[in-house]
């Protein structure tokens, strides 16, 4: 475990020095295609803290991956003000409920095994916007109704 774990950091560096487009991609599917939590903790440790992504970056992502569901850009905004990752380079964690992960907050406790088997890691930016469009295509805005007192009000302004 620990020769796999120093493995993947080495990879992780090595592949930061060729940009953080291919080491986002390496990252999401080695982590992804892993069940081990300490793994996908370590890996997403290490990407939180070798990538500078800030919530004007995270938001215009955001944005374009839901042109046709901008109520998923509400819940963004109000779930996470457009963060994957706080000050110190961490994921994002919910303040109510610490298991709650990224821009989308996906609570990883209900989540993270039906994503792994997607092929999706929700620690990542890309994969927690992909996770939040799949649990959208399911449930709708149900997964995220503990918010809708804020989300709920963009689209009430946004129809009138």
């Amino acid at each position: 475990m620990i020769e796999f774990t120093t493995g993947m950091a080495m990879l992780v560096s090595s592949m930061y020095i060729g940009g953080n487009a291919s080491m986002h991609q390496m990252i999401a599917n080695n982590a992804s295609t892993t069940t081990d939590k300490e793994v996908i903790s370590t890996t997403t440790q290490t990407l939180a803290s070798s990538t500078a992504i800030s919530s004007k970056e995270v938001e215009k992502y955001v944005r374009e991956q839901y042109v046709d569901e901008p109520i998923l850009v509400d819940i963004a905004r109000c779930e996470s003000t457009f963060r994957q990752f706080d000050a110190s380079g961490n994921i994002q964690r919910g303040k109510v409920n610490r298991a709650d992960v990224g821009v989308m907050q996906i609570n990883e406790k209900y989540h993270s095994d039906k994503a792994a088997e997607l092929g999706i890691n929700i620690y990542t930016t890309e994969g927690n916007v992909a996770y939040a469009k799949y649990l959208y295509s399911k449930f709708g805005a149900e997964p995220w109704k503990s918010s809708s007192k804020c989300w709920s009000q963009s689209d009430v302004l946004a129809m009138n």
